[in-house]
């Protein structure tokens, strides 16, 4: 029997630490994800097109993730319900999405909610921060002054890259910190 959990376990305690941290870890989700997008670099980056969804809702309180524009193209970042289309590329136009886009236009239900004043662009730092109430973008670690109110339902964190975009996620070990109070999302049992 205890050959069994051999391959589950060893005796060194770091390498646990590891596998379970794997295991836990917010990244890209593989099986949420358009059909000709393609998930790469330890399902941190997002090319192709399409959109992929992260694998963990966000279900805490205040939650922030940072997505780096390594390529520039048409490209998306927020939250979506699992019902989103994402095979379909710019998200925004269901009631299911709301996503700043490459050209500096916030979108919900095919509806433009807001324009921010500086469009992100090739090697700039995107932010999200969400708290159930609103959900805002930060550029480079500066507030865009756009918030997003009205989220309904279990949303996760959205990407959607076209033309040659690709995008880079971070959900944990950030380059600017989050606003006061947030944190990386966690899986709900890590909330306990």
């Amino acid at each position: 029997m205890s050959s069994c959990f051999a391959c589950l376990w060893s005796s060194d305690a770091a390498a646990n630490e590891i596998r379970l941290n794997d295991i836990d870890q917010v990244v890209l989700n593989a099986d949420r994800m358009g059909a000709d997008c393609v998930v790469v670099k330890s399902k941190k980056r997002l090319c192709g097109t399409g959109a992929a969804l992260a694998n963990a809702p966000i279900v805490q309180d205040k939650s922030y993730f940072e997505i780096i524009i390594q390529t520039g193209g048409v490209w998306g970042i927020g939250l979506a319900t699992p019902k989103t289309q994402l095979d379909t590329v710019p998200l925004g136009m269901d009631n299911h999405s709301w996503v700043l886009r490459s050209d500096g236009c916030i979108f919900h239900s095919g509806v433009k909610v807001a324009t921010v004043k500086d469009v992100p662009g090739e090697g700039d730092i995107v932010s999200c921060s969400y708290d159930h109430i609103e959900l805002n973008f930060f550029l480079n670690g500066q507030s865009l002054h756009c918030p997003v109110t009205g989220i309904k339902g279990t949303v996760y964190p959205v990407l959607y890259v076209d033309d040659g975009a690709i995008l880079d996620s971070t959900f944990k070990d950030f380059t600017y910190p989050p606003p006061d109070g947030f944190d990386r999302i966690m899986f709900d049992k890590n909330i306990i």
